[in-house]
């Protein structure tokens, strides 16, 4: 057996009185085994995320993790919980963007404290992506800023070019209408029937 599966039986639920931890977060994501299912849809690994972190996301979006804004990891790995998270335990689902609202002011806060500064580069693209993933065009300024100030974030920067056309175009990502029960524009349908129209 390989791939996510097999670290979540080297790992099994943790009982329910255990609290998870910031750094058990930050292990498992950016672990060499995980790494391959960032961008991938696969329903194993969404059943995975749900067995391990389902409970610890319900926590963040009932009541947040301010316990874990002491540090810089801390703070990165709450944003994964509310950011990343919600998109694979919620794929396809109106509440894969519930906690979006709550992502970005966590990232904001972050970045006032200056813990992106503390940061790998791998990591900084995943604290700042809460702001790619919103709607507001005065997120996308800001990303688009903290995207191009290193390069070692290219990668990161020219999607996120790519995501604010999309906003400064339709003042929303189309892709999520239907998840979000929004109604598309002509315009819009036009646009996600062409071939990498959404993410």
């Amino acid at each position: 057996m390989t791939g996510p599966e097999q670290k979540d039986r080297r790992n099994s639920e943790a009982p329910g009185d255990r609290e998870v931890t910031p750094d058990e977060v930050i292990e498992f994501w950016f672990s060499e085994e995980i790494k391959p299912y960032w961008w991938k849809k696969d329903p194993q690994f969404d059943a995975q995320l749900q067995r391990r972190f389902g409970a610890l996301h319900r926590q963040a979006a009932s009541h947040g993790l301010p316990h874990w804004r002491i540090s810089p990891t801390g703070r990165l790995a709450e944003i994964l919980v509310l950011d990343q998270f919600s998109r694979n335990l919620y794929r396809d689902d109106a509440r894969a963007f519930a906690q979006d609202e709550q992502a970005v002011a966590r990232t904001r806060e972050a970045l006032a404290a200056g813990a992106d500064t503390e940061l790998s580069p791998q990591q900084r693209a995943f604290l700042y992506l809460p702001l790619m993933h919103s709607e507001d065009p005065a997120d996308h300024d800001d990303a688009v800023r903290l995207y191009a100030s290193d390069p070692a974030l290219a990668g990161n920067y020219e999607f996120e070019l790519k995501h604010k056309a999309i906003i400064d175009r339709f003042g929303r990502y189309p892709h999520r209408n239907e998840a979000l029960g929004r109604t598309s524009t002509d315009e819009e349908r036009a646009f996600l029937d062409q071939p990498g129209s959404s993410f």
